[in-house]
């Protein structure tokens, strides 16, 4: 069984920056992708961004330019970087891992003022 436990979120101003870090118990390099996935009050959950194990990168039109998904394979450790917080940026977060299956972390809330 695969734990994905997320942290690093809180309560920022707007324009302020936050780095979320999700650890796995296991080798990350064994999943075929990590990513970061956000749920606001009332919405459904959506994609935030993606990074395979070969390091390519995909995100949501919504924050491009202002987020960054990395991942530290010898921490088993994946980061999301915001930066330009907004307002409309405020959700749960939910990190995740593809192998043969879904794995999903608990979240972690982000909530920003104006």
């Amino acid at each position: 069984q695969v734990q994905l436990v997320e942290s690093g979120g809180g309560l920022v101003q707007a324009g302020g920056s936050l780095r979320l870090s999700c650890a796995a118990s296991r080798n990350i390099f064994s999943f075929n992708a990590m990513g970061w996935y956000r749920q606001a009050p009332g919405k459904q959950r959506e994609l935030v961004a993606t990074i395979t194990s070969g390091g390519m990168t995909n995100y949501a039109d919504s924050v491009k330019g202002r987020f960054a998904i990395s991942r530290v394979n010898a921490k088993n450790t994946v980061y999301l970087q915001m930066n330009s917080l907004k307002p409309e940026d405020t959700a749960v977060y939910y990190c995740n891992a593809v192998q043969t299956q879904l794995y999903w972390g608990r979240g972690t809330q982000v909530t920003v003022s104006s």
